[in-house]
């Protein structure tokens, strides 16, 4: 499983909001919605927020391993 909770700390520390960030980074609020609920996005979508912020795909997204 994947956790968005790097971006979200990322928006904050930024001082913007899930919806700026749609805008800025041209996604539907339906992509928004699904990171919101750790679903998968596409890597398109990883790739445009890391073009964004200048930043690689592990300072946005972490690695979450199942319970077993």
């Amino acid at each position: 499983m994947f956790s968005y909770n790097p971006l979200w700390k990322l928006l904050i520390d930024k001082g913007m909001n899930k919806d700026s960030l749609r805008l800025a980074c041209g996604l539907s609020s339906s992509t928004v919605a699904k990171m919101g609920k750790g679903e998968y996005v596409s890597l398109e979508v990883i790739n445009r927020i890391c073009a964004y912020f200048n930043c690689q795909p592990g300072d946005i997204i972490e690695y979450i391993p199942d319970k077993e």
